[in-house]
């Protein structure tokens, strides 16, 4: 990092409150007056003015664009907008074979981006390939690698943010991982570690539906059953990091075992490995998730029958989160949403059963994520890092 984005990173996480909720706003709403900024931010024209100005001399915010006039005044509307490529950030997508890199500008628009396949999933293995990955990315950037101000890491699992620990991650195979301290100290950056679904509930939260919604929720389908709760405005977390585990609610038989060892979850049916295992023991040979997609939609009856379990089991799990937490929309996401046919019907027939009163109301959106994708949303997590 130069002397210039290690002194705007500085200033970043020195800021006031204040300061910080002014950037937010318009980092997440370039363009924007400084009327609405004060109007979003809850705070004085005065206060918004305080905190301006050293973000545009720190030359993180342009405050030099034309704007239409004022309305009633018909004066300029003094608009500003964050710089983008006043800092980067990078963000990595942890998975079991592989890690998916991007780095983006301070709206997280992607750079550039690798996916390098994981020799090992070892924990040591897969930090020499992090960094490795890093300094890829950093060359790749060109005169913009010395802008990097902050990495982000997602993981799927159970992840203390505030330690950079991976307490468990089932599908890395990974107890009491600290992560970030070895990163931070190899990189020379922030290093933020988070979950992987809250991740991505992030830069949804910051850059996607969670502008114009006051509470969503993301439930992923695919190698879990994950979810993230946005909800008043904000990204839950939980007290203890695993808010909207709704992968290892007990939802269904007792005598399904799930990967993480406990009875009934709704990943021992409703997971990838789980539909295969499914698939493959009734065919009596090992086949592929793309062999049970192709038997499923082909009719075969224990392929269909290993999706309709998944779906309703999922539908139920949506109806237990929205009746727990009430938000407006429950956006569905994850790599199994390319086969989401072989879902739908059974899960919003269980979800409308199970939804009680106005909860039903919630609407249900399909919304496919590419890993560049999530691992975007590990970007947002560093770059709110930085802020809040």
């Amino acid at each position: 990092m130069n002397n210039e984005a290690t002194a705007r990173t500085a200033l970043l996480r020195s800021s006031s409150d204040a300061a910080s909720r002014v950037f937010a706003t318009i980092l997440t709403r370039s363009p924007i007056s400084r009327i609405d900024v004060a109007r979003f931010s809850g705070l004085s024209q005065a206060a918004v003015t305080k905190a301006v100005t050293p973000l545009i001399a720190a030359g993180l915010i342009d405050g030099s664009l034309d704007g239409p006039k004022d309305g009633l005044r018909g004066r300029p509307a003094n608009p500003v907008a964050v710089v983008p490529n006043a800092l980067i950030s990078v963000g990595i997508k942890v998975n079991p074979d592989e890690l998916v890199g991007v780095a983006t500008d301070l709206t997280t628009k992607v750079l550039a981006s690798r996916r390098p396949e994981l020799s090992s999933s070892g924990a040591s293995r897969v930090m020499d390939q992090i960094v490795a990955l890093v300094h890829e990315l950093e060359v790749d950037l060109g005169s913009l690698g010395a802008h990097i101000a902050c990495v982000g890491i997602s993981v799927s699992g159970d992840v203390d943010v505030e330690r950079g620990f991976v307490r468990e991650s089932i599908n890395m195979g990974w107890i009491d991982v600290a992560l970030g301290d070895e990163l931070r100290e190899r990189l020379g950056h922030p290093v933020i570690v988070e979950n992987d679904v809250r991740a991505l509930t992030i830069g949804e939260h910051w850059f996607g539906v969670g502008l114009g919604t006051a509470s969503f929720a993301i439930v992923t389908i695919g190698r879990g059953i994950g979810s993230g709760l946005h909800l008043n405005g904000e990204v839950v977390e939980g007290a203890y990091g695993v808010a909207g585990e709704i992968g290892h609610l007990p939802l269904t038989s007792p005598d399904k075992i799930c990967a993480c060892g406990r009875r009934g979850c709704v990943e021992a049916v409703a997971a990838t490995a789980a539909i295969v295992a499914a698939v493959s023991a009734a065919h009596g040979r090992a086949l592929t998730i793309e062999d049970a997609v192709g038997l499923a939609h082909d009719g075969d009856p224990a392929a269909v029958s290993a999706f309709s379990e998944a779906a309703t089991v999922i539908g139920t799990a949506i109806a237990s989160l929205v009746n727990m937490v009430g938000p407006e929309v429950v956006i569905i996401g994850g790599e199994a949403v390319s086969n989401f046919d072989l879902f739908e019907d059974d899960l919003m027939t269980s979800f409308r059963e199970h939804a009680f009163g106005a909860a039903a109301k919630c609407r249900i959106i399909v919304r496919p994520h590419t890993f560049e994708d999530w691992a975007r949303g590990a970007a947002a997590a560093a770059i709110r890092s930085l802020v809040v």
